[in-house]
């Protein structure tokens, strides 16, 4: 099927080749039939695409904090090739579109079923898939292109519901775009009067056409003076900010428009200084809305399909879209007057070149239409054809997740393997097809199940969210696949044992992403270390950062908590150091929300001790890891996996590398090769059932 993408490192947008996506279990498979271009946020994707890297930097002050940061403590080059790659990612355009029901998930319990037509918002492409909640019916009276409207009218409907307007209330509203005239609709069903200002007439005459007066503030009108005018020298009841602008006056201005107790309330983007005495003085709030409603950016009620209830929250953001498409029916609603421009799908990069054009409003992109049962749903699509005569022996890689870890670290040392890379699976088709196209993949899937049958495919790669871990490594290491899956392997003990009770029956390899014992300074280390007879002393410190309690990797039953998920690569590490066994494990959690800020205790079956301290709370200008090993009155310290420094050894020296080095691109070359020549895999099962035991533990995760 086909998608538009924009790439925000070059600026180009395009019309690509991806394959349909699956339905997700708390949502619906749609084909669409029509979407809107919705000009403020693609008109400000596309500028800010084709803009130089400089101008990127000013627009988003606080991102080039975080670049800097990395450059103090990862070097320049890793930093660099981190933003390339980030850049490089392919963004979907579109949010407003309207279709037919293809499939259901599993997990809809009730409502809409196959062949309904709904609104959601869903991108620009044939076949789209959108949790349930992010879906509404469209009335039989309601056609597909004023439907298209009904994501953007929510989101004017939700900062009039924080306005709480009541029957002969007079309200401005500041910037007459798709939204703002929306807007002007809503109110006046709303009972409200209303003062539209913009600097285009033409906007201005279509919101006098809705029962608005409108002003075109670019013949000279002073916009307070004319709001006094429309109060009646009283001030008016409201202010609804739609405008999109870099100024502080519409803030400003908004308060001086007010009575006593007024209120504001941004929509759209603005400059984000005020005057205190403008608001002081007559104590008028402020409010910013957030998008379509109760719910947005809830991962509980977007993905998973868990609703608000109704006595309680009225009205969730589907509860809004709900009440537009009814406005709509009812004919209070007509957004119809504001689509400017047509063009079919095909045809959707012409219709990008209007949305820079002055007279561009609503832009209806139109698509192909086919009976439900013969719909686009094809869930593979090829990059390119296959190498003839490729060693049947050789490693032929499938990949599963295409995320931001996985195309700029984890592929191309993939590559540099030279393995053949036969097919990549994402979620949604486009990362993985934008990584497959970039490094060489030969196809580009939705499918997992379907990659994990091919016969082609003797190894495997996952780089999915934690909690799918052991399910597709069990699959896969059934269906006769070597296996390479980042950390952590399971997420429960109940997840290991399934893992451990197949692995006993495999003959396949199965490695876990422990790269950091891969790195060439650790390399250093562990020679050190063999030098030793006896027992050694270890100190892990990681200053891993705070992660929002809400972060997926906080959720224990989705990312299994960050000890899990990653305090395993230093319990690994450290047991690889000190080559022996662990026998024991304390932990002590700081009490915080996340229990993200642990001490661990190591013993092992030689003697050696071990202790990491896994902390959320420290600064960020301090390095991120720092391992030190105590030997025979003999210290090596290794910095940031930068700087490895030797004190008192003869057989290893002090030495620092131009860049971070974890070890990752050494530890899948060591993987493949294994493969390649038929020994025993790069890590003893063994040991990493073992890490993966005591890393739960280590979380109070007990048997």
């Amino acid at each position: 099927m086909k998608q538009i993408l924009q790439n925000l490192g070059s600026g180009e947008t395009i019309l690509a080749e991806v394959p349909a996506p699956g339905v997700g279990r708390q949502g619906l498979l749609i084909q669409s039939s029509a979407s809107l271009i919705s000009l403020g946020t693609e008109r400000m994707l596309i500028e800010f695409g084709k803009s130089g890297y400089l101008a990127k930097a000013r627009a988003q002050p606080d991102k080039v904090k975080q670049v800097l940061q990395k450059v103090k403590t990862d070097g320049f080059s890793t930093t660099l090739h981190a933003v390339k790659s980030k850049l490089d990612q392919p963004l979907a355009l579109g949010y407003c579109n309207a279709g037919r029901v293809l499939d259901v998930g599993d997990g809809v319990k009730a409502g809409l079923k196959v062949g309904d037509r709904v609104i959601s918002n869903g991108g620009h492409a044939e076949v789209v898939t959108v949790p349930i909640n992010l879906c509404a019916k469209i009335p039989d009276n309601v056609s597909d292109e004023d439907a298209c409207f009904t994501v953007l009218a929510s989101i004017g409907l939700q900062g009039i519901r924080l306005i709480e307007p009541t029957l002969g209330e007079r309200v401005v509203v500041t910037g007459l775009g798709l939204i703002g005239l929306l807007s002007v609709q809503l109110l006046r069903a709303n009972g409200c009067e209303v003062l539209g200002l913009d600097f285009d007439e033409k906007k201005c005459a279509l919101a006098r056409e809705f029962g608005a007066e409108a002003v075109n503030l670019a013949a000279g009108a002073d916009s307070v003076r004319v709001a006094e005018e429309f109060s009646g020298g009283r001030g008016v009841d409201a202010v609804l900010i739609t405008a999109s602008t870099k100024s502080n006056e519409p803030l400003s201005q908004a308060a001086q428009m007010c009575r006593q107790r007024g209120r504001v309330v941004l929509v759209g983007v603005i400059g984000n200084e005020y005057s205190r005495a403008d608001f002081y003085e007559k104590e008028i709030s402020f409010q910013v809305s957030c998008s379509y409603g109760p719910g947005r950016y809830d991962e509980a009620y977007e993905s998973n399909g868990q609703d608000y209830p109704f006595g309680f929250v009225r009205w969730t953001q589907q509860r809004n879209f709900e009440a537009i498409l009814q406005l709509m029916s009812s004919g209070q609603l007509d957004p119809s007057p504001l689509i400017s421009h047509r063009a079919a799908f095909d045809d959707a990069l012409s219709a990008y070149e209007q949305v820079s054009q002055p007279d561009a409003m609503g832009i209806i992109l139109s698509y192909p239409q086919t009976a439900c049962e013969d719909a686009p749903v094809s869930r593979c699509i090829e990059l390119k054809v296959p190498k003839k005569g490729a060693n049947p022996e050789d490693p032929v890689v499938g990949v599963i997740g295409a995320g931001n870890f996985t195309g700029q670290v984890l592929l191309p040392a993939i590559v540099a393997t030279g393995a053949r890379l036969h097919t990549i699976a994402s979620n949604g088709g486009v990362t993985g097809s934008h990584h497959g196209r970039k490094f060489g993949f030969e196809n580009s899937t939705t499918d997992t199940q379907a990659l994990i049958e091919n016969p082609e495919i003797n190894t495997l790669f996952i780089t999915t969210r934690h909690d799918s871990h052991a399910r597709l490594v069990i699959q896969a290491l059934q269906a006769g696949k070597h296996v390479f899956v980042e950390k952590p392997l399971a997420i429960s003990h109940a997840q290991l044992d399934d893992v451990e009770e197949v692995l006993c029956t495999s003959s396949t390899q199965l490695m876990i992403g422990f790269n950091r014992r891969f790195s060439p300074l650790v390399a250093d280390m562990k020679r050190a270390r063999e030098t030793v007879s006896g027992p050694v002393a270890m100190t892990m410190l990681v200053n891993a950062g705070e992660l929002p309690a809400n972060h997926w990797t906080q959720d224990a039953e989705v990312g299994g908590g960050r000890i899990v998920g990653e305090g395993c690569h230093f319990i690994d590490l450290l047991r690889y150091l000190a080559d022996a066994a662990i026998v024991s494990l304390h932990s002590s959690t700081m009490d915080s929300a996340c229990s993200d800020t642990v001490l661990i205790t190591l013993e092992f079956s030689d003697g050696s001790v071990g202790s990491i301290q896994y902390l959320s709370n420290g600064h960020k200008d301090m390095s991120k890891e720092r391992l030190e090993l105590f030997a025979d009155g003999k210290v090596l310290q290794l910095d940031n996996f930068r700087r490895l420094t030797a004190m008192g050894w003869s057989s290893v020296k002090s030495r620092k590398l131009s860049k971070q080095d974890k070890g990752h691109q050494a530890e899948v070359l060591a993987f493949i090769q294994s493969i390649r020549s038929g020994v025993e895999a790069p890590i003893p099962c063994t040991q990493l059932l073992e890490v993966s035991r005591w890393s739960l533990r280590a979380a109070g995760k007990l048997v």
